[in-house]
């Protein structure tokens, strides 16, 4: 996704400078996000994203503690596995009074610990003083709100900002105030435990006095708040049922290897985080810092990675875009009626339309994404009564779909007026659809993983429609699906490539240029039996795969750069469907090559979580990937990759009707002995089962069956 900041109508994330250290440290809780540096600082370093958000705008945009005026040295710095809290250990470096050391460095040991709940960010302090003689010195905390809208905060520069009121102060409390354009009086309270020794708009200054031995404690609450409703209507429930309550539980996975564990407990740990309470059920924001927010194409991928583990996020994303579906043209929106959202912006500037994300609908692809979900949801689950329910709006959806398509039966997209974005896929950068001889294709564009969602969403509603009775659009969308098929192979099937075309321009003229974007067209079934090994081989050839995943775009194609956002990077969520496709075409060593590359990726990275996106770069003995410099860490379907992976090499699939759990042709690599589900559901009933390798082949056991259920097994 690349949705960023406007300059001359091109829209992008600007990095003038490196991050100053990328092991960032996040916390979050529904519509309020942290971003710290290792040491538990908010500052100016680096891409300058560090800050306490809330709701599109900064909160805090520093802090800092000094003791005796100097910044205390790093001991130890992490988030809990449960990403609950960050914990930070520190001491005071040498310190120096007249050229004489009066406090040698470890003397003093700082325990920090911050925590997120709702809007509100805790610090709880301790000093301890482990030095023999008494300490006296005065502790420092540093704070400013700049109450900067996210995308001020990514380069958009501003021709007007709103007022800076006079700070409010109390003997324990300071409260920095912004009236904004928008009319939303926005406020930053920093609360102390006790009333600090001096206090003003920018700092709080305690004088302490330790004995040896003794320690000082201290908690400062920073609450974050908007006095007036925002003008886009808030999504977050503000009280009522699932407001704050963890989520519902996932099946768990466990495994002989501790390296794999982590990666599998950071990434569920991840989505955890990510996911967000709505009045509509949970959503996973698509990731932080910059998409701290809800993105159409980004939640229906997630639900649809994690749907065989925990299918209420895929509940919840539908019912969510179910509410939030265009029902009128707006350009500057692109909206259309029936048309699924794209991005949700809540901030200053999206409410004063400076930027065009309040509610955007510049997608091509979230819109039968939206349907297939729905159908693979009433597959995972049997639960018709909820299909019933959004009904309405999945015919809306189809009907869009219909009345878009072109004389091909394609859907396709071009940009209405100036602000919007350009390309409308999931690689929406301006520069991503092009020419085998680079030249850019001209609109309306049709992509050919677009036509494999459509394909699949149409034979979805198909059956949708046959468990709802209807029996005459079951058979419509069937012969339409049926009719996808024979139309993407004929018009984008490039026999000298052995792949599909990356698009048809508005001329109908193929953009003959080798990417990933084929291998979603496996994920759909739709590919011709005949055209998958051909199609499989290039997807997994040394110019596609660069060790860890694959690129974006090959390597020795026209815009190849492996450092681009786009045009040769790998993103994990993309190396998954690709994998989940393979899979579904029986090419399981190759489904395994993907998550063996992935995995080892998830080694080198911090904390074993996967970012949105790394650079496409040869993988290279001993070297770790090569990092995207503004890539989003966490991002919701860069965490959901290992579970299509998973799903994939163990051909899960679900029948509630007959009560029953499927592997299909199950494999395991050879870095996993075996592999443990805890907890997998289907309807009322769960089972814990244990998957065993020996050599190639596998064997499968029942640990304990809680209902009627039954797992079959095909070997």
């Amino acid at each position: 996704m690349e949705d960023a900041i406007q300059v001359d109508n091109r829209w992008y994330i600007p990095a003038t400078s490196p991050r100053g250290d990328d092991r960032t440290r996040i916390l979050k809780s529904d519509d309020a996000f942290a971003v710290f540096s290792r040491h538990g600082e908010i500052g100016r370093v680096g891409l300058g994203d560090q800050g306490l958000y809330f709701a599109g705008t900064r909160h805090l945009s520093r802090w800092q503690v000094l003791l005796a005026e100097r910044e205390p040295m790093l001991l130890n710095s992490t988030v809990r596995l449960d990403n609950g809290r960050l914990l930070v250990d520190q001491t005071t470096p040498d310190l120096f009074r007249g050229g004489t050391l009066w406090l040698p460095k470890g003397t003093l040991h700082l325990r920090r610990e911050a925590a997120m709940q709702d809007e509100t960010l805790t610090e709880r302090l301790q000093i301890t003083n482990y030095h023999d003689t008494a300490a006296r010195l005065p502790l420092e905390y540093r704070f400013d709100a700049d109450f900067c809208d996210v995308f001020e905060v990514r380069g958009v520069q501003r021709q007007r900002r709103g007022e800076y009121l006079e700070p409010h102060r109390e003997a324990c409390a300071l409260e920095r105030r912004y009236q904004g354009l928008d009319g939303v009086l926005r406020r930053t309270r920093i609360q102390f435990s006790q009333a600090p020794d001096t206090l003003d708009g920018g700092a709080a200054v305690f004088h302490l006095e330790l004995g040896p031995g003794a320690t000082f404690e201290l908690e400062v609450q920073v609450h974050c708040a908007a006095d007036h409703p925002r003008p886009e209507p808030n999504l977050l429930p503000s009280r009522g049922p699932g407001r704050g309550t963890e989520p519902p539980a996932f099946a768990r996975i466990f495994t002989d290897n501790e390296q794999f564990n982590d990666w599998v407990n950071r990434s569920e740990a991840d989505l955890r985080m990510l996911l967000t309470h709505t009045r509509h059920g949970l959503y996973p924001y698509a990731g932080l810092p910059w998409f701290s927010t809800p993105f159409g194409r980004d939640g229906l991928i997630t639900a649809l990675q994690t749907l065989w583990l925990q299918p209420q996020i895929a509940r919840g994303v539908l019912a969510f875009l179910a509410a939030t579906q265009a029902q009128g043209h707006d350009d500057a929106a692109e909206a259309e009626p029936g048309k699924i959202l794209h991005e949700l912006r809540s901030g200053e500037m999206a409410a004063l339309d400076e930027v065009p994300f309040r509610r955007y609908y510049g997608t091509v692809d979230a819109t039968p994404l939206f349907v297939l979900l729905a159908g693979r949801y009433l597959r995972r689950t049997g639960d018709e009564g909820f299909v019933r329910e959004i009904w309405p709006a999945l015919r809306r959806a189809l009907q869009w779909m219909e009345e878009k398509a072109d004389e091909r039966g394609f859907l396709t997209y071009a940009r209405h007026g100036d602000k919007g974005l350009v390309q409308q896929g999931w690689k929406d950068s301006d520069d991503s659809v092009f020419h085998r001889d680079g030249r850019p294709a001209d609109p309306p564009i049709a992509l050919c993983e677009v036509q494999g969602y459509a394909c699949e969403a149409f034979q979805q509603a198909g059956a949708m429609a046959d468990r709802l009775g209807q029996a005459a659009l079951a058979r419509r969308w069937r012969a339409r699906s049926r009719q996808m098929l024979e139309a993407i192979d004929r018009w984008f099937w490039m026999e000298a490539m052995g792949t599909f075309a990356l698009a048809l321009d508005g001329e109908g003229r193929p953009c003959a240029v080798r990417t990933s974007n084929a291998g979603h067209l496996l994920y759909n079934g739709a590919v011709k039996p005949a055209r998958a090994a051909s199609l499989a081989r290039a997807l997994v050839s040394a110019e596609a795969c660069n060790g860890w995943g694959v690129r974006t775009v090959f390597a020795g194609e026209p815009r190849y750069n492996p450092m681009s956002y786009h045009n040769g990077s790998v993103w994990p969520h993309d190396t998954s469907l690709i994998a989940a496709g393979l899979a579904r075409y029986g090419f399981k060593e190759e489904a395994m090559q993907l998550l063996e590359g992935l995995f080892n990726a998830s080694i080198f990275f911090d904390i074993h979580r996967l970012p949105e996106l790394f650079c496409g770069f040869d993988r290279l003995p001993g070297q770790a990937p090569t990092l995207y410099p503004v890539a989003c860490t966490p991002q919701a379907w860069a965490s959901g990759a290992v579970y299509m992976l998973l799903e994939a090499i163990l051909g899960l699939d679900f029948s509630p009707r007959e009560r029953q759990i499927r592997l299909r042709h199950p494999r395991l690599p050879d870095y996993l002995g075996w592999l443990r589900i805890s907890g997998l559901g289907c309807g009322d009933a769960s089972l814990d089962l244990v998957v065993r390798r020996h050599g190639r082949d596998v064997a499968v056991n029942v640990e304990q069956r809680r209902g009627d259920l039954e797992l079959s097994v095909v070997i």
